[in-house]
């Protein structure tokens, strides 16, 4: 344990500098959590990244904050100054909450193929199976009841949560973390029209995602159907996401909850976007494009920017009187043209 470190926790002024942040105040006190501002008691560093809670900055029981140099003096406390209050949050969380060392090695419950290529390193938890000529990198942790394919490949420091499907030959990058009940490589949703009845198409490709990737539970990522489906590095997949045979979506794109994406899109890098978004096929979207949540995508976006497709919720008798006028616009449209060219007549 170091100097700035004891039984009570760490130093501020010990945090500064993994938070990338400016320390402001009594850099002598001493911080043993997290907390948020309204739920923090002495000894908890919390942190303000959203404007709309400044106002707890004078209640918070807080023993330092985190905060933007433009909210700093709204609270005499010690603090931690930054550009990003929420990054450098996620930097001293981090500290205060290390991963548990697992220990190397098989279990001896899991099914491994003889051809299977496991790093000494790597961790092999209860009930997995790991399938032919699979290779597992260093130090790559795989919980409970994991299914491995043949011939996929694992890099390294990789953590899949139990019960996550790798179907064959999906190759996942380093620092990769994948969360229970995902499903990478189950086939696309390849279908032809054949006098009325539907005709698989066979998935030939593979899914392929970079490094530094977060894949949420009980998300699926369909393999391609010629070439193969694309995640590139550092992407963030929330829960319950759909990702389409085909698709690729860009390095440092964020996507939350409940997003569906139908084949053979192309999400470009650094976007963002909103639970429950809908996208239709075969689409680009431009770098850098924000996507409102529940909004639906039916056309390519060529420019970045702010895209909303959904209507704001409203009192329910207002609703019911705003889509009673919503159903109406093409008969008003229709009387509009009718009265422009009865105008235009009279003026012949």
């Amino acid at each position: 344990m170091s100097n700035s470190q004891d039984a009570r926790g760490i130093a501020l002024k010990s945090l500064a500098e993994p938070a990338r942040a400016e320390l402001v105040g009594d850099g002598a006190v001493m911080i043993d959590r997290v907390a948020t501002l309204d739920g923090a008691t002495a000894g908890a560093i919390a942190f303000l990244a959203n404007p709309r809670y400044r106002h707890q900055l004078q209640s918070t029981r807080a023993s330092a904050v985190i905060i933007e140099p433009r909210f700093a003096a709204d609270t005499a406390l010690p603090k931690l100054v930054t550009s990003n209050p929420y990054a450098a949050y996620a930097r001293v969380a981090a500290l205060f909450h290390p991963p548990h060392p697992v220990a190397a090695g098989i279990h001896p419950t899991a099914v491994v193929a003889t051809s299977a290529r496991v790093a000494a390193s790597a961790t092999i938890g209860p009930f997995v199976v790991i399938g032919e000529r699979a290779t597992i990198g260093e130090r790559t942790r795989i919980h409970a009841g994991c299914a491995i394919g043949e011939d996929c490949s694992l890099g390294d420091d990789i953590v899949l949560h139990p019960r996550v499907v790798l179907y064959a030959r999906t190759v996942v990058g380093a620092r990769t973390l994948i969360h229970s009940g995902a499903v990478l490589g189950a086939d696309g949703f390849g279908m032809a029209d054949e006098g009325g009845k539907w005709l698989k198409v066979p998935q030939l490709g593979r899914v392929v995602v970079g490094a530094d990737v977060e894949i949420g539970a009980n998300t699926t990522i369909d393999r391609g159907a010629i070439d193969d489906t694309v995640i590139e590095d550092d992407v963030k997949l929330d829960n319950q996401i759909q990702i389409g045979h085909n698709c690729r979506i860009g390095a440092h794109t964020a996507i939350a909850g409940c997003v569906g994406v139908a084949g053979s899109v192309r999400i470009g890098r650094n976007c963002q976007i909103g639970g429950a978004a809908m996208i239709t096929g075969h689409l680009d979207i431009a770098d850098g494009t924000v996507v409102s949540a529940a909004s639906g995508v039916f056309d390519t976006i060529h420019e970045r920017g702010v895209y909303t497709g959904a209507f704001p919720s409203l009192p329910h008798r207002e609703w019911q009187h705003v889509a009673s006028v919503i159903r109406r616009l093409r008969s008003f449209a229709d009387r509009i043209r009718a009265l422009e060219r009865d105008r235009r007549g009279q003026g012949e």
